[in-house]
């Protein structure tokens, strides 16, 4: 048996455990079913981004470098929640394909900006494109109402967790747990 045959065996082992323990209906259970909805939207989009020559992972640094054009790296990697290092093999990636450009910052020489090769815009563009239709099929059947509803129940999740103390009796820091970007994105170009 392969790892991911047994990944995915785990998987419903787990599964199957909580349901016998707690009795519930997976198929209604917020996590699993947030963690499947998140799951198949990527392997959607992954199946009609091959083609483009980039992975899931390079797009998303495309994607925030369009956002946050001359951004450091370090701020960068903040955003993406990953390692310096991590994100440092991506853009030499990237910059080697001609997607990326790395440059001096004028104030700090020891310090690199992040910038899209001008060759990048259409390729980020088709890459849109294929997230929307991906995210338009998936809300299919969705009322605009609806539509609204749900990311704003999802916004306030976001919004709860991201304040929720990491144990009890603890007070949760701005920019401690969650997702980092609206924090320190809007400062990553002024640091």
């Amino acid at each position: 048996m392969g790892a991911p045959a047994r990944k995915q065996l785990a998987y419903y082992k787990l599964a199957h455990y909580i349901f016998s323990v707690n009795n519930i209906d997976l198929e209604r259970s917020l996590g699993f079913l947030l963690n499947d909805v998140s799951r198949l939207m990527r392997q959607r989009f992954d199946e009609r981004a091959r083609g483009l020559g980039l992975t899931r992972a390079q797009w998303r640094v495309l994607r925030h470098l369009r956002q946050y054009q001359g951004i450091k790296q370090r701020s960068l990697a903040e955003i993406l929640e990953v390692e310096t290092v991590t994100l440092g093999r991506h853009i030499d990636r990237l910059e080697d394909a001609g997607w990326v450009e790395r440059r001096r910052d004028p104030a700090d020489r020891r310090v690199w900006r992040l910038h899209l090769a001008e060759k990048s815009q259409p390729t980020i563009d088709a890459l849109t494109d294929l997230s929307g239709e991906v995210r338009e099929f998936a809300l299919t059947g969705l009322s605009k109402v609806d539509r609204e509803g749900l990311i704003s129940a999802l916004l306030h999740m976001k919004d709860n967790l991201t304040t929720m103390p990491a144990s009890p009796g603890l007070v949760a820091q701005p920019g401690t747990v969650g997702n980092v970007t609206t924090k320190k994105a809007k400062k990553a170009n002024v640091v």
